[in-house]
């Protein structure tokens, strides 16, 4: 398996925080001829000839890594951040749980995964760590992708582009219910894979055999079992950890306007798509419903501490509201509709991260957000998957929008009684549940208005120019941000780069550490030593860099990292009771976890930027992607950091390493 992949899969299926990219030949999308009343009649996006779930029985199982390798890559990783004495320390710990402690846990973890061949030995774990946080779910775990605007510029309407989005998720919901949709695949050789006469021997194959089929012409099928959480799904609060829920029954759409909430059908009692112009009736109605926003907003609730949430959940239920929560946790999805117009990208990236608390149900697998001006974004909730399933699904909105929109600026909407379709869902709250909420907002306006994002546009050079010159894209951005944290604090810290293990049966992520002995002393060359280098000494560093980060990236997507299986292993010792080896207790261990760079790439056809808060007080929160020409960054911090000091940092860095890749000595 260790040859699975290449470089440029590995690099594909990369991610962080739910982002990631997956190119356009990995995404499936068929090609479509019809006319928009041909696909309206269809209810289908597509009809793959090869069923979507195909390959999922044949997926090879996630592995273990030797133990042996998880205490190399850890101390490679701790290299770059401890001084000597710190690193003996760290060494002389790490070595003794590897022939003790580690070594028994290792054997039971195995033997484990051995009795659970049904899944991976990441995904229990994984699902337990992110419902038993206790945070709020804003900034701590819900990121955001923005859409890029329909290229028709009086499709970006409000009304119009929110109606057209509607009826392709609900199309897209269709298509993969009933294995239509086309199956996650990586094309290394689409000219082999990626064809009809392909698909139709395919889709003969058992499925118990169809990924070694697939496997033979250098395509790579990945996991689609979070798909089925995107819809009718909600994060349940519960005291001391949450739940997820799907309820398939639900036919009805979510919609927030000014903080009201409403629902009414996007689905018929036969299963079919309501006719367009009837959604667009009924989101017109809301959207010149005069209600003004309520005193005491319920969404912002899905805002609070999950234990407190939870307690305030259960005086909603006693206050006689279950029947209205059940409506909400079983909607399709959430549809917020927004009042205001974006400012600039900026504005764009706090609005969709957190906006006012108000007008969200942050716990909803999945909402889009539309504004004023017609910007889109989708915000959803991280348990239940890590974004592989939410990129596709927006790329594949994206381009049924806007190439087959099924409502167009001059579309009259249908004369139907949308006041008695349209649902406006009324809460029973009493004086403690309207101080909960009170509260609520107060607490969110409180952690939001710490959070500053600044962007950065880098327009000197892009994928191609480094693509020339022999060096990972991905490789490079990293090292920017190393050298521009070095340039602003004079340290090397630890760092965060999430890979998705999506080629694997029930694959979460695993972590790339980009800081490494090659970027410190690479960043230290060019920031502290710009004049005792030559050019060519430092293009040999800048290879090494790149080098190096593609072993680790293929090493990550091939489940060969070290933080997954240490975090695993901590896991099994804490459901036994058992007391924690020193390995875990070393502030070293710590200080790695405590990621000051969290970093994400994100490049897709559909989206304009994503972004995420910091996961630590004295960090940063980096979504970026490296496109043909240009490099983009979009970054957030708290007080304890300056976001626009920092950028300015990478924006040096880039010109250093761009100057050298050119073959010039810095200045």
């Amino acid at each position: 398996m260790a040859s699975l992949l290449s470089a440029q899969c590995a690099a594909s299926v990369r991610g962080s925080g739910g982002l990631v990219r997956v190119r356009a030949a990995a995404l499936g999308i068929a090609k479509r001829n019809c006319s928009s009343k041909q696909a309206y009649s269809d209810q289908y996006l597509h009809r793959s000839v090869v069923p979507s779930m195909h390959y999922q029985k044949s997926l090879p199982r996630l592995p273990i890594p030797k133990l042996e390798d998880t205490i190399r890559r850890y101390l490679a990783a701790q290299r770059p951040l401890l001084d000597d004495d710190q690193f003996r320390s760290t060494e002389k710990v790490a070595e003794d749980f590897q022939s003790g402690v580690g070594k028994q846990l290792h054997e039971e973890l195995v033997a484990q995964d051995k009795n659970n061949k049904h899944t991976s030995y990441i995904s229990g774990p994984w699902f337990d760590m992110y419902l038993s946080a206790r945070d709020s779910v804003v900034l701590n775990f819900n990121p955001f992708m923005s859409f890029n605007p329909d290229p028709k510029a009086k499709y970006n309407d409000q009304l119009v582009r929110a109606t057209n989005m509607v009826c392709s998720a609900v199309r897209f919901m269709k298509t993969l219910r009933a294995g239509l949709l086309e199956p996650e695949v990586f094309h290394l050789n689409p000219a082999k894979s990626d064809t009809d006469r392909f698909k139709r021997f395919i889709r003969w194959v058992p499925s118990s055999l169809s990924w070694y089929g697939a496997y033979m012409v250098n395509a790579y099928p990945l996991d689609m079992s979070q798909y089925f959480r995107l819809f009718n799904s909600t994060r349940i609060p519960k005291r001391g950890r949450d739940e997820l829920f799907t309820d398939e029954r639900g036919r009805h759409l979510l919609v927030m306007r000014k903080g009201n909430m409403y629902v009414f059908d996007i689905v018929d009692k036969d299963g079919n798509l309501v006719k367009p112009a009837e959604i667009q009736s009924h989101l017109k109605y809301i959207l010149s419903d005069p209600t003004p926003a309520p005193t005491f907003p319920l969404g912002v609730l899905t805002s609070e501490n999950r234990d407190v949430w939870a307690g305030l959940r259960d005086k909603l239920l006693a206050a006689g509201n279950a029947e209205h929560l059940q409506i909400v946790d079983s909607a399709l999805f959430c549809l917020c509709l927004d009042d205001e117009s974006m400012r600039d990208h900026i504005h764009i990236s706090h609005n969709m991260l957190h906006g006012d608390g108000c007008n969200r149900w942050y716990d909803k697998s999945f909402s889009v957000i539309l504004t004023k001006d017609g910007q889109a974004a989708i915000n959803f909730e991280h348990s239940w998957g890590d974004g592989v399933a939410v990129l596709r699904f927006q790329n594949e909105i994206f381009k049924d929008t806007t190439e087959q929109p099924l409502v167009n600026p001059g579309s009259a909407a249908a004369a139907v009684d949308s006041a008695s379709a349209v649902r406006k869902l009324q809460f029973n709250l009493d004086r403690e549940l309207e101080n909960g909420i009170k509260k609520a907002k107060e607490n969110f306006d409180s952690a939001v208005s710490k959070l500053t994002i600044d962007a950065l546009e880098f327009k000197r050079g892009g994928k191609e120019q480094l693509k020339r010159s022999k060096l990972s894209p991905d490789a490079i951005a990293q090292l920017a941000f190393q050298m521009g944290f070095l340039r602003q604090y004079g340290q090397t810290v630890a760092t965060y780069e999430s890979c998705s293990t999506a080629a694997f049966k029930h694959g979460r992520t695993e972590t790339i550490r980009p800081a490494t002995t090659h970027t410190k002393k690479c960043s230290y060359a060019f920031v502290c030593q710009p004049g005792q280098h030559s050019v060519e000494q430092l293009q040999a560093m800048l290879n090494e860099c790149s080098k190096y980060h593609g072993q680790l990236t293929r090493e990550a997507a091939m489940g060969q990292g070290f933080d997954r299986h240490l975090f695993a292993l901590r896991y099994l010792a804490n459901s036994k009771g058992q007391a924690l080896h020193s390995l875990y207790t070393d502030p070293t261990y710590a200080a790695i976890n405590h990621n000051i760079l969290s970093t994400s790439t994100l490049t897709s056809p559909a989206v304009n930027l994503g972004g995420f808060a910091p996961v630590v007080p004295d960090g940063y929160g980096v979504g970026y992607g490296v496109h043909d020409e240009w490099i983009g960054c979009n970054v957030s911090s708290y007080p304890a950091c300056n976001v626009h000091e920092f950028l300015e940092c990478v924006q040096m860095s880039l010109e250093d390493i761009f100057t050298v890749v050119e073959g010039k000595p810095l200045s």
